[in-house]
């Protein structure tokens, strides 16, 4: 804890994890809340002396972004948990009846009502929404639309899910189309911590076939068993039936490109959106 006026230190909190992506501060300044990524926990200390650690919250694989809340009801923490989705960005309404969240994954940003925390609203944006913002009465008068343009490329993306055989936590994976290359990134979960791991291409579903595994990307997991998986490259989409083209299937296998070993996850069949992947020209 620093203090504003002399930029002193004062106080020290421990951590589970150094890896802090998001850190949030009641109205009132009793509370701190802060997500652990890598862990997938958020923590709570007291915004007073002796800033003592009031919980620790198991809230999920890639824990991101935490926003306090006020409402008729009282005072709220949401916590964007991305395993499932890559969650990014949370942001309150000037009132505070709403929280409008961007799904990094799935190209849409959500409205939610904090009275009854239902979705009321879902906005397609545009690929991979990294952060909001809201401004109040940025629009006074008309429905603030007159600048928007068509999505056009920026529209055109697939998700797929990745699952291992006997089920957990799946992996949710988005190709976003950039012209003549695309970019896969991957909410990954469901894994064992930290351990080496190799998102491939298979030429069966289940990973098999002739041939070896073709890498497309190695990461190593958090203590979670999760991570984010980023590639870029001449991957397209094959949706045509009967196309000439050699077929091919995300996995996850463990080890490394050069000594891949098991295949842990597969894509799930049918995949979302009754796509397969090839390699490009």
């Amino acid at each position: 804890m620093i203090t504003v006026k002399d930029h002193q230190i004062v106080g020290r909190v421990p951590q589970e994890s150094p890896f802090c992506p998001n850190i949030a501060v009641t109205p009132d300044g009793g509370q701190v809340w802060f997500t652990l990524k890598d862990v997938g926990k958020t923590m709570v200390f007291s915004g007073r002396p002796p800033f003592a650690v009031l919980r620790t919250i198991a809230t999920g694989p890639i824990t991101n972004h935490v926003k306090i809340v006020g409402n008729s009801s009282g005072t709220f923490a949401y916590v964007t948990v991305g395993g499932l989705n890559q969650v990014q960005g949370v942001w309150d309404s000037g009132d505070g009846t709403h929280v409008y969240v961007g799904l990094e994954n799935d190209d849409r940003l959500i409205a939610i009502n904090t009275v009854t925390n239902q979705v009321v609203a879902t906005i397609p944006i545009g690929q991979a929404p990294q952060a909001v913002i809201y401004v109040s009465d940025a629009v006074p008068t008309g429905a603030g639309t007159e600048g928007l343009q068509p999505l056009g490329v920026a529209g055109e993306a697939a998700h797929i899910t990745l699952a291992a055989s006997g089920g957990g936590e799946p992996t949710s994976v988005s190709l976003f189309d950039q012209g003549l290359i695309q970019v896969l990134q991957g909410a990954v979960t469901g894994l064992e911590p930290g351990k080496p791991y190799v998102l491939a291409l298979a030429r069966r579903p289940d990973g098999g076939g002739d041939g070896p595994l073709e890498p497309l990307a190695a990461f190593t997991t958090n203590p979670a068993g999760a991570a984010v998986v980023n590639a870029i490259g001449p991957i397209r989409q094959v949706v045509r039936a009967g196309t000439d083209v050699v077929r091919r299937y995300l996995v996850i296998a463990s080890g490394t490109p050069a000594q891949p070993g098991p295949v842990v996850q597969t894509q799930v069949v049918p995949p979302v959106n009754r796509h397969a992947w090839r390699r490009g020209q």
